[in-house]
């Protein structure tokens, strides 16, 4: 079983990441439980803006979209920046809007989501303010495109106001809250993955949708 993690830096590698930072531990601790781990950053391919699985020209996307249709962990590693989720992770959330569209991308006998029986975390770094509302931000839109969310999905460092130093500089690798956090997450992502393997999701939306427009007067 593969976990998946995005880190939406906006550094490009080889400079250091704080994000990149807290990944990797939590890569380490599910590694533990028997998950094979990949970090990839956003930044070092070109993905193009749009909500299409392919939006040609070069896009990069389709291989990073194979990569999630291959896991069964997904994380979101984002930074704060002026207060406000990482545009790379904007864009991570933007992209896969496309499996309300893309035949490709959902099951034909079910109406299922390919993130359907794939559970879904995120990481957050910076300094002051907003870990909350990025957390928020990306768990809702993982769980509105079909990923499950585990009871507590997220940890986060969050420095001193008008501080310069982030996770690493400022020993947030031996803060206890964030790191309590962070093994909550991933003892809960671990089984609810392999929870999902064994008992995957029997919803059928296309069932789902035809009792839906059944008691509806009109389809908007």
């Amino acid at each position: 079983m593969k976990a998946l993690f995005i880190n939406c830096t906006l550094k490009r590698a080889p400079k250091f990441s704080n994000t990149e930072a807290l990944a990797k531990k939590a890569a380490g601790q599910l590694r533990e439980k028997g998950f094979e781990t990949e970090i990839i950053r956003l930044n070092d391919y070109n993905v193009l803006t749009g909500n299409s699985s392919d939006e040609g020209d070069g896009d990069e996307w389709p291989a990073l979209l194979e990569k999630i249709r291959d896991c069964s962990i997904f994380v979101i590693a984002a930074p704060i920046w002026m207060g406000h989720l990482a545009s790379p992770a904007q864009k991570v959330i933007e992209r896969l809007d496309a499996v309300f569209r893309d035949k490709n991308l959902i099951d034909e006998k079910t109406g299922q989501f390919m993130p359907y029986n794939k559970v879904a975390g995120c990481l957050v770094t910076g300094n002051e303010d907003g870990a909350h509302s990025c957390a928020a931000q990306v768990l809702w839109s993982m769980q509105d495109v079909g990923f499950t969310i585990p009871p507590n999905a997220n940890a986060y460092w969050v420095g001193l106001a008008g501080g310069e130093d982030d996770y690493v500089e400022a020993g947030g690798e031996r803060y206890f809250y964030t790191n309590k956090s962070l093994r909550f997450m991933t003892e809960n992502l671990s089984w609810f993955a392999k929870l999902l393997a064994k008992n995957p999701i029997e919803t059928n939306l296309l069932e789902a949708e035809a009792s839906a427009r059944a008691e509806s007067d009109e389809d908007k």
